[in-house]
């Protein structure tokens, strides 16, 4: 299980979206400036806006486009490579996902609800083998959050999906 230290401030927030639909209003939303793109190795199509907010270092990340058809490089591959990235360059105190999730509104997901994830799964990784089929979903528990509950002052209900949901 992952354990955190719920004490320490939160100064600097990842946000990551898989497409630009996702990223963009929140760019605009917070006026966030481009990166120069030091942040990055050279050649990858990720990108990266960054700014303040209310004394937070806000920086919000995208996996960018493929080169070849002009799309945006949705899926688990592109996600966790650049948000790697960005973790180890950013060191955040905060990842927020902005985007589905993997919600659905036949489940009772809108637009604007935010989950707090208690654990997570893998939904593109299928192994058909007993055993390593475990290792494929992948279900790991997330940190505790309760401080983030508190000062955000959330509302507790339970969604169906193997997490807590909380709505504002």
């Amino acid at each position: 299980m992952a354990t955190g230290n719920d004490n320490r401030p939160i100064s600097t927030v990842l946000i990551f979206a898989a497409m630009d639909s996702e990223a963009l209003p929140i760019i605009q939303y917070f006026k966030l400036s481009p990166d120069d793109g030091s942040l990055f190795p050279l050649g990858v199509p990720w990108i990266r806006y960054h700014g303040y907010y209310k004394g937070l270092n806000l920086n919000v990340i995208y996996p960018g486009k493929d080169r070849d058809l002009g799309i945006n490089s949705v899926g688990t591959v592109p996600a966790s490579l650049v948000t790697y990235a960005s973790i180890q360059a950013l060191k955040p105190d905060l990842l927020i996902n902005a985007g589905t999730a993997g919600g659905f509104k036949v489940k009772g997901v809108s637009i604007f609800d935010v989950f707090l994830v208690s654990d997570l799964a893998f939904h593109d990784r299928r192994i058909p083998i007993p055993g390593p089929d475990k290792y494929g979903v992948g279900r790991r528990q997330s940190f505790s959050t309760p401080n983030l509950v508190k000062e955000l002052n959330l509302k507790v209900t339970q969604n169906g999906f193997r997490q807590m949901f909380y709505k504002f």
